[in-house]
């Protein structure tokens, strides 16, 4: 007796080498770039930026420049913050690739 898995794979076969004459359209667009990438990378530059922006800040205040103390809060806040959303990005992409490979078992 076929397994399961015999039998999806051998009607997906045929399903795919049927010639339906529809015109097949690309599942990603061809234009070099994405929006998800771009927005991707436009977060991951905007923490970096918030990051050193903060360090700065901090740097100053302990060397006794004029640097109000509401503000090295507020910007190592931002920080903080810009820091998690990246940390919560990162855990749902390996969240997302284990739940792939765990369906590929």
């Amino acid at each position: 007796m076929q397994s399961r898995i015999e039998l999806l794979t051998r009607s997906l076969d045929a399903f795919q080498t049927r010639d339906t004459g529809a015109k097949q359209v690309p599942l990603l667009p061809d234009s070099g770039n994405s929006a998800f990438g771009d927005s991707l990378t436009r977060l991951l530059n905007e923490a970096s930026d918030a990051g050193a922006a903060s360090a700065d800040l901090t740097k100053r205040f302990a060397a006794g420049e004029n640097v109000e103390m509401h503000k090295v809060m507020a910007a190592s806040e931002e920080a903080g913050i810009a820091l998690d959303l990246v940390i919560e990005l990162r855990n749902k992409a390996v969240e997302a690739y284990r739940t792939l490979i765990n369906m590929q078992s």
